[in-house]
């Protein structure tokens, strides 16, 4: 059983061997504490409301809708942010990060897609089996990647602290059709927050050919 549960914000969250993850993880600091705030208190809306809800279908169904919502408002208070780091925008750091993402795939992930934006990154990745017949965790891998990531960069920004913000989004792609649409979403990140003229001028997209 290669199955792993692990907990954010308290809540279970379901990462299965051989799973495809829509990843995303961001700068340390790159959003005012009081746009979280106020993400977080929507949030606890949503949860009171889908705890009130009897039909456990309906409750599914409103709660991934919710998801998706709140999940694009994290996603462009941080595209419309600019007064917070913003080191990624660096092709330093940006490349360092590219380099790691491309270091684990073939060895513990499928690299599927990335966008690097200037204070996150976005990550579509497929886990694949070991040598010794199991997978390594999500989890794990991103602790990794973001642990030697911060190490070189701050290295390179010559800083000490913090780089990444510690907890990491990450969705479970359910099949090849939600796959298509996470995958154009990702490379569209830097057209629709304005920081290019067409999503393939972008130097930090990439998608497996």
């Amino acid at each position: 059983m290669n199955d792993r549960i692990f907990y954010r914000r308290n809540l279970p969250h379901l990462q299965p061997a051989g799973g495809t993850f829509f990843v995303t993880f961001r700068l340390h600091g790159s959003l005012p504490q009081s746009v979280i705030q106020t993400l977080i208190t929507e949030r606890e809306r949503i949860e009171m409301r889908l705890q009130t809800m009897i039909d456990s279908k309906e409750r599914e169904t409103l709660a991934e809708v919710e998801d998706k919502r709140m999940f694009s408002k994290w996603d462009h208070a941080l595209d419309v942010e600019s007064l917070s780091p913003r080191w990624l925008a660096d092709p330093q750091i940006a490349k360092c990060v590219a380099d790691s993402l491309h270091f684990y795939d073939d060895k513990a992930y499928i690299l599927g897609a990335y966008c690097i934006m200037p204070n996150h990154v976005h990550l579509v990745c497929t886990t694949i089996e070991q040598s010794n017949g199991t997978f390594r965790s999500l989890t794990s891998v991103l602790q990794s990647i973001k642990s030697y990531t911060a190490h070189r960069a701050n290295k390179l920004l010559g800083r000490s602290g913090a780089f990444w913000q510690a907890e990491s989004y990450d969705h479970l792609v359910r099949d090849h059709q939600e796959y298509n649409r996470i995958v154009a979403y990702v490379l569209n990140n830097p057209y629709k927050a304005g920081l290019v003229i067409a999503p393939e001028v972008w130097p930090w997209n990439y998608i497996r050919e």
